[in-house]
């Protein structure tokens, strides 16, 4: 068969298959845009490749000169990426580089607090609450007492896959994203219960030990957040009719944070969970108000039918948002309108209640990256709404920041904008404020807490960019130069591209990136570029399938990736870009990249096991360790192949009757006790 069939083919759309359909609708700024923008902008060479040199003045093209010195004389930058390139892989294991080891940890379904039950497919639902959850996602690593060796572990867990959950559900032919199977129209309480502690966040304390390898270690900060722990809603939608529930009639309570996918660690510590997908949980069978239509709440069951419990109890009900009381302290149909928020956690302090940030807005959030914290400055930190056609935010607070007073209550108050990329290569921070550029009764929004609720609303409103699907973002400690992945959006047509979003039907996505003018991250002007574009190296024979590096140059065997997902940028400026892509041929397995953005140097560092993610990245101190997540192993898995108890993934520890492919974390280190990636 022809590359392209054989593309298609293979192609299985990871990412994107779990994420709602935006319903904006385009703004009339960019529905007269011509697809020649693409040309322009895709011949990177001459293009992209010229305007990050113009945008930022890095003279990346410069900086790849094999001298030992450049022309003044000064020293050549140090080689940031000290490995050899992995190349593509299709095994099912993890690939690292020549000189460097690997360790998996914390599989779904590790004990981690109260009676340590061991993991099985039979597990209660009371199990799980004191097990690892599913699906690890976003992570941060808390050092304890400054070490290296010993902390705190705090890692996302995005979703469920009851099809490998539930003894009973094993070999049952659900695709990817299905809802579970029901018994007699209901589904037995026990199994919603433990899909319900699956999710949400786990505190775990690890310590390193001989032969540099980690254990979970029993410890009173061990902890399970899931979709039913207590949490404070805080911020400027407190106590609003928004919020008011049976559960919470004075509007300032609710359970528990759902598909937790990116995240975010804050300067004076605490962790930062996003709820992304949140809104297919629920249901609404008759009034459907723009808090719900706008986020894509359903009218028929909801992703996991957890309001259908055979028990009838209130903690399940609730996911219907239907009006069947009164008013809205005597049913659910606020609770849709209780998530879709930033997610605050004190790591260290088990007994404390999440807090939702709710002056953050409301949306996808993917996750919240935080800038550098500079004394007697605000605090600012972005976040991306993964949907195609969706925008990227800024939030800046108005306080200014004190290392020794710095707290949460620092994310109640400030200002939301959402971000416009001209096609010049400028930008603009919109500002989402009641009462200014028309947001206001005129326009339909009634206070800030309708803003923000309706953030998505107020952000097409205002003629933000809608770009194509933003979600993990990170910042330079170097510059403050903001870097976000752009994972893909197939749904883009020349009818709607635009200069930061220049590709017909983006299957590999790319990454963008800006620097705010004056050097303040507050700033409310930017300037811009693509630093790169996913893609081949030209096997599918299509052009705007084809990859290009920072420099604008095609890429190639080492480096060929699609669908950029999950971003960090280490302490020394390494740009670690994880891929979420169903494409197998020429991509492989999804890996990991590291970019130098001084060189323009992009290179593979790892290749995960088959049909999963490569998502979450944090490290020690002493970036002696680094740690991942590999999420979905077996998603893949035909229903025909599940059916016959035929998994195809053996990772990391199956077996065909009591374990499945499970979710896990990755320790890599560098055999010669370096720095990772050095």
């Amino acid at each position: 068969m022809s590359i392209e069939q054989r593309d298609q083919l293979v192609y299985i759309d990871h990412g994107e298959g779990d994420e709602p359909l935006s319903t904006r609708k385009m703004n009339p700024l960019f529905s007269s845009i011509l697809e020649a923008r693409l040309a322009r902008r895709q011949v990177l060479k001459g293009s992209a490749g010229a305007a990050a040199l113009g945008f930022f003045g890095l003279g990346l093209a410069g900086c790849k000169s094999s001298s030992s010195s450049d022309d003044n004389g000064s020293p050549a930058p140090a080689d940031l990426l000290g490995f050899s390139a992995v190349g593509v892989s299709s095994a099912d294991q993890i690939v690292v580089p020549e000189g460097y080891s690997y360790q998996v940890i914390i599989p779904w379904g590790t004990p981690i607090l109260g009676s340590f039950p061991s993991f099985s497919v039979n597990s209660t639902g009371a199990d799980q609450a004191e097990q690892i959850g599913s699906h690890h996602d976003g992570m941060h690593f808390y050092p304890i007492n400054g070490s290296s060796e010993d902390g705190l572990l705090v890692l996302n867990h995005e979703y469920v896959e009851p099809r490998l959950m539930h003894a009973s559900a094993q070999g049952v032919a659900l695709s990817s994203g299905a809802t579970a199977p029901l018994v007699g129209g209901q589904r037995p309480a026990d199994e919603v219960l433990k899909e319900m502690n699956a999710h949400g966040v786990s505190v775990v304390r690890i310590v390193k030990g001989v032969n540099n390898e980690w254990s979970v270690q029993p410890d009173s900060m061990n902890r399970r957040i899931t979709a039913l722990t207590p949490m404070e809603i805080q911020g400027p939608v407190r106590g609003s009719d928004f919020v008011k529930t049976l559960y919470s009639p004075n509007g300032t309570m609710t359970r528990g944070t759902l598909n937790n996918c990116g995240n975010g660690y804050t300067p004076w510590g605490t962790y930062m969970a996003a709820e992304e997908n949140w809104a297919g949980y629920f249901t609404n069978k008759g009034d459907n108000p723009r808090e719900h239509s706008r986020y894509g709440v359903s009218s028929g069951s909801g992703r996991w039918a957890w309001e259908l419990a055979d028990n009838g109890a209130d903690e399940f009900i609730r996911f219907d948002a239907s009006i069947k009381g009164a008013d809205a302290t005597q049913d659910y149909r606020n609770e849709p309108v209780c998530f879709g928020w930033m997610v605050e956690i004190d790591p260290f302090d088990p007994t404390s209640n999440p807090k939702k940030r709710t002056a953050m807005g409301r949306f996808g959030h993917e996750g919240v990256v935080f800038a550098p914290a500079e004394e007697g400055k605000p605090v600012v930190c972005y976040s991306g709404d993964d949907s195609r056609f969706e925008y990227i935010y800024k939030f800046v607070t108005a306080a200014n920041y004190n290392a020794a007073t710095a707290n949460g209550s620092m994310l109640d108050e400030g200002t939301l904008y959402v971000a416009r990329f001209n096609d010049d290569g400028t930008g603009e921070w919109l500002p989402l404020v009641y009462g200014q550029n028309g947001l206001d009764e005129t326009n339909g929004f009634t206070s800030q807490a309708d803003v923000l609720v309706n953030t998505r609303l107020a952000a097409d409103f205002m003629g933000a960019t809608p770009m194509d699907r933003p979600e993990w973002g990170s910042v330079d400690p170097a510059n403050g130069d903001v870097y976000f992945t752009l994972t893909n959006n197939t749904n883009r047509n020349a009818g709607n591209v635009n200069e930061a979003n220049p590709r017909v039907a983006n299957r590999h996505g790319h990454i963008i990136r800006w620097k705010e003018d004056g050097g303040e991250q507050a700033a409310t002007t930017f300037s811009w570029d693509i630093f790169l574009f996913g893609g081949d190296s030209g096997e599918s024979g299509v052009d705007t399938n084809i990859g290009y590096d920072p420099n604008g140059d095609m890429l190639t065997a080492d480096n060929i990736l699609s669908s950029p997902d999950g971003l960090w940028i280490d302490p020394d400026s390494r740009v670690w870009i994880q891929m979420d892509s169903g494409y197998r041929d020429p991509f492989g397995n999804c890996a990991m990249l590291v970019a130098d953005p001084t060189t323009g140097d992009l290179k593979r560092f790892l290749v995960g096991p088959i049909d999963q993610e490569i998502t979450g990245i944090t490290m020690t101190p002493d970036q002696k360790t680094l740690f991942i997540n590999v999420q979905h192993p077996g998603e893949g898995t035909s229903p025909a192949d599940f059916a016959a108890g035929d998994y195809t993934s053996n990772w990391p520890d199956f077996t065909p009757t009591t374990r499945p492919p499970r979710s896990a974390t990755v320790v890599v280190w560098k055999n010669d006790g370096g720095v990772v990636g050095s």
